[in-house]
């Protein structure tokens, strides 16, 4: 009778187990930005639409061009998470509006993660001139120069 109980047992932590790791391997996809799609741009007329009509339209960017402000830019991505591991980015698109100088629409155009490429930071610091010592080092460091006068309030650090 305890055999068949703990074969039962077994089984059904052995289908949990299996659920467990299937659930977990299971992309959970996230989406950020926004983006629009071919027949939303449709609507955008070279020569004809204006700024203020695109920022209508589609609403406000998510980048203008920053230095260069005759552009405006969507963005849409798409991270996909699988279990513990970090998310990855699988799709991305940016929909680059420029303009011209009457605030026209002058092109469109539309970049995939294909189209990106990698850029390297550059990571320099600039030395502060601080010594770097910890907490335990400043403690029995500073233990010499302590005055007992200046605990207890009283002037010029003595008695």
């Amino acid at each position: 009778m305890n055999m068949i109980k703990l074969r039962a047992s077994l089984r059904v932590s052995g289908f949990v187990a299996a659920v467990v790791a299937v659930t977990a391997c299971t992309p959970m996809t996230r989406f950020n930005g926004f983006a629009p799609d071919a027949r939303e741009l449709a609507q955008v007329q070279i020569g004809q639409t204006t700024r203020a009509d695109v920022v209508t339209l589609f609403g406000a960017p998510t980048s203008d061009g920053g230095m260069r402000s005759d552009t405006i830019y969507y963005v849409a991505s798409q991270f996909d998470r699988i279990g513990p591991f970090a998310p990855k980015e699988v799709d991305r698109t940016v929909i680059a509006v420029r303009f011209d100088s009457a605030e026209r629409v002058r092109n469109v155009t539309r970049y995939s993660l294909q189209d990106g490429r990698i850029v390297q930071l550059d990571r320099r610091v600039t030395d502060d001139g601080i010594e770097d010592i910890g907490v335990l080092e400043q403690l029995l460091g500073s233990f010499g120069r302590i005055d007992a006068g200046s605990f207890l309030g009283a002037e010029g650090g003595g008695f």
